[in-house]
């Protein structure tokens, strides 16, 4: 009886199974390259016909590295074409997702028996928790190291904007901010300049996250745009004494809507909006006058003070240019982020520590910044290179 017992070698079928799993990876990009490259000039390979845009002209292979192994790649060579592929950039960017999963595991408070499990779902081989650990920590130095990367170029306009989470502090529960920033490169391209802790969003908070930008090589910045947290517009002026400051209209509306009853925002919100509506900062300032009058008119004198007093800051988007306006007047970009982040962050719930916070946001944002959020163009920077040209020769004569 015993002779028929099966007995199964668990190290062999492991080895079976990964590396039945790499072979698949190296069939399938391999097949996905060869396929690109048949669209590119517009035939299969031998096929002859008059639409075809060049000739393949054989492989040559490179080996790629994956969670799985080490792969074969073998890259099609065209003539006529230039073969350019985001096949492996788009893998790359997939397996990068995997610092995030971890860390998210340990913050959600996963056991490490379940991490092990996953661990080897990631990475292909079975880790000891001693093991788990110094990932977690190289996947912390690998993040930490995108965080402090030198920005190089200019930035004419950044967005700020603040995000609370909750932290466990000596037994009791806090918020804790992270103040993150975003920029918009001379080419039109959006980049994640960094996070930075911060206790809560004051002046110093504001002055440690611009200073820290700052000495990382952030330059060439026209506008900042935020919502007027306690203590920013004070760090800008004293870090960044050329840039002009920009109050997100968004942010002005809530903060209007705020004193007015609930039955009367949907009229108070297009009168708001036909000031941002004007073609000029003149006519804006003349329709806020009037609006203002007319709230007044209304017994909305709280809301009222309110445009008299702050109309101003959001009208600074006019001094660039109008193709520019919708995109820089608002917080938009950066609140869409924030929404993602507070998405990942709530099966975290608490975090241990600042620190905890820090990483895993920033392991988001380092994820979003490989995706297509940071691939495609965001402003024509041509026209503001045109005004301040122009501004130029006008100080020159």
């Amino acid at each position: 009886m015993s002779d028929n017992i099966i007995q199964v070698n668990q190290e062999i079928i492991h080895t079976e199974l990964k590396d039945l799993v790499r072979t698949s990876v190296e069939e399938a990009l391999n097949a996905m390259l060869d396929a690109e490259a048949d669209k590119l000039v517009n035939a299969e390979r031998y096929a002859r016909n008059e639409e075809r845009k060049g000739y393949r002209s054989g492989h040559y292979e490179r080996s790629f590295t994956t969670t799985s192994g080490e792969i074969n790649i073998k890259m099609p060579k065209l003539k006529g074409l230039t073969f350019e592929t985001s096949i492996i950039e788009r893998y790359k960017r997939r397996e990068t997702s995997v610092e995030e999963a971890l860390i998210e595991m340990y913050l959600a408070g996963v056991s490490v028996r379940r991490v092990e499990d996953i661990s080897e779902a990631l990475w292909g081989t079975k880790v000891s928790p001693g093991t788990i650990s110094n990932l977690n920590k190289k996947a912390y130095a690998h993040i930490e190291e995108w965080r402090n990367r030198k920005l190089t170029g200019e930035y004419p306009y950044v967005f700020v904007d603040g995000i609370f989470l909750k932290r466990c502090w000596g037994g009791e529960f806090e918020n804790c901010s992270v103040l993150i920033a975003i920029g918009v490169n001379k080419d039109g391209y959006r980049e994640i300049l960094g996070a930075y802790e911060g206790l809560k969003e004051d002046l110093e908070s504001w002055k440690n996250l611009f200073v820290w930008l700052k000495s990382r090589g952030l330059s060439g910045v026209k506008m900042i745009t935020g919502d007027k947290a306690l203590g920013m517009t004070e760090a800008i002026g004293q870090v960044f004494p050329d840039a002009k400051y920009q109050r997100c209209t968004v942010h002005f509306y809530r903060n209007v809507f705020s004193v007015v009853p609930k039955q009367k925002v949907k009229e108070v919100a297009k009168m708001l909006k036909a000031i941002h509506a004007q073609e000029d900062r003149e006519a804006a300032l003349q329709k806020a006058a009037s609006v203002a009058e007319k709230l007044r008119g209304m017994r909305l004198t709280k809301a009222a003070q309110k445009v008299k007093e702050s109309i101003s800051e959001t009208l600074t988007y006019m001094s660039f240019p109008s193709e520019h306006w919708t995109r820089i007047r608002t917080n938009n970009t950066l609140e869409r982020l924030n929404k993602e982040i507070k998405r990942k962050t709530k099966v975290v719930g608490t975090f241990p520590d600042d620190q905890s916070a820090l990483m895993l946001v920033c392991a988001r944002l380092r994820h979003v910044a490989s995706s297509e959020w940071g691939s495609k163009r965001y402003l024509n920077m041509e026209h503001l290179a045109s005004m301040l040209i122009s501004q130029e020769e006008e100080l020159a004569s």
